[in-house]
């Protein structure tokens, strides 16, 4: 089997909200400021929704230290 993007789904949940940034292999156009707001949480919980069966997995993360941050926005510049 391989990975088909046209079935993915990406969101960011925190308690300050939930936001679909991806649907169907298609990048949305969304709230920045929604985006920030959640994303200033101290805890953010990323779903990918790869529509290929029911399989799930936990993934944990803890790099988004400034730095780290200020790096890899600086590639959307």
């Amino acid at each position: 089997m391989t990975f088909d993007q046209e079935t993915v789904e990406l969101y960011f949940e925190s308690k300050n909200g939930r936001l679909e940034v991806f649907h169907r292999g298609t990048p949305l156009a969304f709230d920045e400021e929604k985006a920030l707001e959640i994303l200033k949480s101290d805890e953010v919980t990323i779903y990918v929704n790869m529509n290929e069966g029911d399989a799930e997995a936990t993934a944990w993360g803890c790099d988004l230290t400034y730095d780290y941050v200020k790096i890899n926005a600086d590639y959307r510049s």
